[in-house]
């Protein structure tokens, strides 16, 4: 048999199916256009979709009063973006929230001290890396008061005339809300310090699992967003869930979502994927960088409650 173009049999656009037309291009903008307008002019196509299913949900579940879990890591704090969750929480956008050993270091250090994030390759050469007395002595503090880890660092940001106003920690225990921490034991700069007591770390990383536990058992219906962590809060997560429904809790029927600059495996599979295919509801991925995805979110948010 023998190949010729001109025998290729040939359709009419007009019987075709197309993905993309004329209705979901690009809008016209200007210096008068409102922000929220903006996201109604951008391309209805791929994550400007994502985007506006996040927003809707977050909308929804507010409206009947269902969890909203934001889980992140240290490099959302990194990137300015902790006064965004203190408002966050302020508007009831979310509920909770949940990091890793590096999301509450970075958190803590600039409540109290304004600044954070080292030069860790320079650190390493003379071993300065982690050694801050400051941080590891108000960490230290923070497990002792037996209240776990999230609550008592939130408490020491506040008692310590720290800003709560880029705290998200503080913030959600002044507001009276859940945020737990989840160390990895021996990642965290404040771990080799003697301020801090292994066996004290630990009591407490419990105490904030079955809070976070708590959490996740009532996410029946809400939300959940992983931003940022790759390997600690979808793990996490992952043996919280399990256990909830393991003791009966209902969670089923949840929006999960996960933001982060690559795509990764433990938090495309383990937060949005597995959950949702195993429970139901309905997933959002959205690669970029924090700083610009994270705001951008809350464009939509708006935007879908003025809808």
């Amino acid at each position: 048999m023998e190949f010729h173009r001109e025998n290729l049999k040939l359709k009419s656009l007009s019987g075709r199916t197309s993905k993309v037309s004329s209705k979901l291009l690009a809008g016209k903008w200007d210096a008068g256009t409102s922000i929220t307008d903006f996201t109604g002019m951008l391309p209805d196509v791929l994550a400007v979709r994502e985007m506006r299913k996040l927003a809707r949900a977050l909308v929804q579940a507010r409206h009947t009063g269902a969890a909203r879990l934001l889980m992140y890591g240290g490099h959302v704090i990194k990137c300015g973006l902790g006064p965004l969750l203190v408002r966050w929480l302020k508007e009831g956008v979310f509920t909770a929230l949940a990091t890793n050993g590096a999301g509450s270091i970075h958190d803590m250090e600039m409540a109290l001290y304004g600044s954070t994030s080292e030069d860790v390759q320079a650190g390493i050469k003379d071993g300065s890396f982690g050694m801050w007395e400051e941080t590891a002595m108000h960490y230290g503090k923070a497990l002792e008061r037996g209240q776990g880890i999230g609550r008592g660092i939130g408490l020491e940001i506040s008692e310590n005339g720290g800003n709560s106003l880029i705290s998200p920690i503080a913030a959600a225990v002044e507001l009276g809300f859940t945020a737990t921490v989840h160390p990895s034991l021996g990642s965290d700069i404040v771990h080799p310090v003697h301020y801090v007591d292994w066996s004290v770390l630990g009591r407490e990383a419990e105490r904030d699992f079955n809070s976070f536990a708590e959490v996740v058992g009532n996410l029946a219906g809400g939300v959940v967003l992983n931003a940022g962590s790759a390997v600690v809060m979808p793990e996490v997560f992952l043996k919280a869930l399990s256990s909830v429904r393991n003791l009966g809790f209902p969670v089923e029927n949840i929006t999960a979502a996960n933001f982060d600059m690559i795509s990764q495996y433990r938090s495309a599979t383990n937060v949005v994927r597995r959950p949702v295919n195993a429970l139901g509801g309905q997933t959002v991925e959205v690669t970029g960088h924090h700083e610009l995805m994270l705001p951008l979110l809350d464009v939509f948010i708006k935007a879908e409650e003025e809808a």
